[in-house]
């Protein structure tokens, strides 16, 4: 308890009736000044404990704010992590649609293969074809010429034959003969001929089905290159969704737990939002949930202070006072230590108050019988009875005063005065004081 700044014994600005005072003695007229002083220091530590009520409202109105930044915050890592999480799903999905594209790439590339096996057996066997029609059309031309130098040598014999009938009239026998034979040579040339044309058709018409066959290969052999091909695209494709899925996949991690910098341009993760990362930690409208809610090192954003802060903290930046150093004093929570622009705590102003009310204790000790009854009480409660010091007796019904305090061995008393009302009958009434001016 701090100590009364104020005199031990009365005084006042008129000391007696003569001098216009209301009492007879020098010690009763200070009482006004005593008690018009406790009454203001009571009024001012009211005033201050009422404004520092409202500094403390103020602080936790700022500490409610920021707890309710840091659950905005909270809020939109949670939104963040939900997204993160349809975009995993959605990948997990086009991986498994690429999946099955792989499988039906590999069925077409396995038909492919086939097709172009079977294309190459088609080619081989046309080959053969085409070999076996050029053996068959050699083999015609064989017996054209055959037929031709036949038919040559039939008309070089019927030549002969009439020209032997012409010189040899008497050889008509021979002739007849040898004109049989011409036309039985002729005959024969004639059937040979006809069988060399027959051949030769017959050749000409597979020379024709092994150049259709040659083309029914070469256009099997475009079709496999171009079922290869398109193999080949389809392979392309569930690559490309292969690697779109591992793209995705990729993007979906980031945004659950990426911490080392942003994921593109401003956007973090949902991870960084909520404790903390590279580009969220100390930057200007940044911080991450936890450092809105606990930090008290330093500004969350560069700016502002977290819930914590502005509930407890001590940081020297935080001008404005936490709320527990509005309840208890400033700095390290020091009552004595003012918390902002010279006012002090709650409990500093309470301390002044009840401050106070004990110094008033100790100069008015009560209802009281006699005066050695309340100076035993008084020095009871481990009190010292000095001059000036007041009781109310209930015997006489009047406020006395100490005018000398008890001194010396065993249970002495001292010198207690009551206060009484002066008194004014012989003084002039108002009227006649008014009229007396007048007149002077």
């Amino acid at each position: 308890m701090t100590t009364a700044a104020r005199p031990g014994s009365f005084t006042g600005a008129t000391d007696n009736s003569a001098n216009g005072g209301l009492f007879g003695d020098t010690k009763i007229d200070g009482i006004p000044d005593l008690v018009g002083a406790d009454v203001l220091a009571a009024q001012e530590a009211a005033t201050n404990a009422k404004t520092s009520e409202t500094n403390a409202a103020t602080s936790a109105t700022t500490a409610s704010t920021s707890a309710t930044t840091a659950t905005t915050k909270a809020s939109e890592a949670s939104t963040s992590a939900a997204a993160a999480l349809v975009s995993q799903n959605a990948a997990a999905t086009s991986a498994s649609t690429t999946a099955a594209d792989a499988a039906t790439a590999t069925t077409k590339a396995g038909e492919a293969s086939t097709s172009a096996t079977n294309a190459a057996a088609s080619e081989s066997a046309a080959a053969g074809s085409a070999t076996s029609a050029s053996t068959s059309a050699s083999t015609a031309t064989t017996q054209a010429n055959n037929a031709t130098t036949n038919a040559s040598l039939a008309t070089t014999a019927k030549n002969a034959a009439v020209v032997a009938q012409t010189a040899a009239e008497t050889a008509e026998t021979n002739a007849e003969t040898a004109e049989t034979n011409a036309e039985t040579a002729e005959t024969n040339a004639g059937n040979s001929a006809t069988a060399a044309a027959s051949s030769a058709s017959t050749a000409t018409t597979q020379a024709t089905n092994a150049g259709n066959s040659a083309t029914a290969s070469a256009n099997s052999a475009t079709a496999s290159a171009n079922s290869a091909t398109a193999s080949g695209n389809s392979a392309s494709t569930a690559s490309g969704h292969a690697t779109t899925a591992t793209t995705q996949a990729t993007k979906s991690q980031n945004y659950a737990i990426k911490v080392d910098g942003a994921i593109t341009g401003s956007e973090y993760s949902s991870k960084a939002w909520a404790t903390g990362g590279t580009g969220i930690d100390n930057a200007s409208g940044g911080g991450s949930a936890k450092d809105w809610a606990t930090d008290t090192t330093n500004t969350v954003d560069n700016t502002e202070y977290s819930a914590k802060e502005y509930a407890i903290g001590i940081q020297s930046g935080q001008s404005n006072g936490s709320s527990k150093q509005w309840a208890l004093g400033g700095g390290n929570f020091v009552m004595s230590t003012a918390v902002s622009g010279g006012e002090y705590s709650a409990k500093y102003w309470a301390d002044q108050a009840a401050s106070s009310v004990a110094n008033f204790d100790e100069k008015y000790y009560g209802n009281y019988a006699s005066d050695a009854a309340a100076e035993n009480a008084h020095e009871a409660a481990g009190k010292t009875v000095t001059v000036g010091d007041l009781y109310y007796s209930t015997s006489v019904n009047a406020v006395r005063y100490c005018q000398v305090a008890p001194s010396g061995t065993g249970a002495p008393v001292g010198t207690w005065q009551s206060i009484a009302q002066q008194d004014l009958s012989s003084y002039a009434t108002n009227g006649f004081a008014i009229a007396m001016s007048i007149a002077l």
